[in-house]
């Protein structure tokens, strides 16, 4: 096989991997193709979104970012990272021992400094884990000590700071 049929190959195989990566974002946020595009008032046709899930298509690193704005997620995450290429779901499956459900939507409705830093802080897990369902977010019983003290009270009291805030999940 010569070095340009090599080259065509891997760039099909990563077109692949794109695409199943798109395909997790947008499942995560729970939309379908279609919802995608009358959500995006024709932006992203459902054909054309589906042709680049499937790997059948190339995105421009333009439209990427407009995909990226759309999802409400860092660019970087549409792209799959060197140790894990497109699994996007199996990163939300080992969340290890669960502390909390924040409700994110209502978070962000929230005003004041303490909501600010919550927020920024629950983005960089986001980012993290790789999750960007955008509604709620498991938070582990390692993440607590660091909300604490953003919600400036002791670990044991976090639970009920975030009840008060109204920001605990069912």
């Amino acid at each position: 096989m010569s070095d340009e049929t090599m080259d065509e190959a891997a760039q099909v195989a990563y077109g692949k991997v794109v695409g199943e990566r798109l395909r997790a974002i947008r499942r995560q946020k729970r939309l379908s193709l279609q919802d995608v595009e009358s959500d995006s008032d024709q932006e992203f046709k459902a054909s054309v979104l589906g042709a680049y899930e499937r790997g059948e298509r190339s995105i421009s690193v333009p439209r990427l970012q407009r995909l990226a704005r759309f999802y409400r997620v860092p660019v970087d995450q549409l792209l799959p990272g060197e140790d894990d290429p497109a699994d996007a779901e199996g990163a939300r499956r080992d969340n290890g021992p669960e502390a909390a459900r924040i409700d994110l939507a209502k978070l962000e409705s929230l005003p004041g400094t303490e909501a600010t830093m919550l927020a920024r802080y629950l983005k960089m897990i986001q980012v993290q884990r790789g999750d960007f369902n955008g509604r709620v977010l498991t938070i582990r019983r390692d993440d607590v000590r660091a909300i604490a003290c953003i919600l400036g009270v002791g670990e044991e009291a976090a639970d009920e700071r975030l009840d008060e805030l109204g920001l605990r999940s069912a």
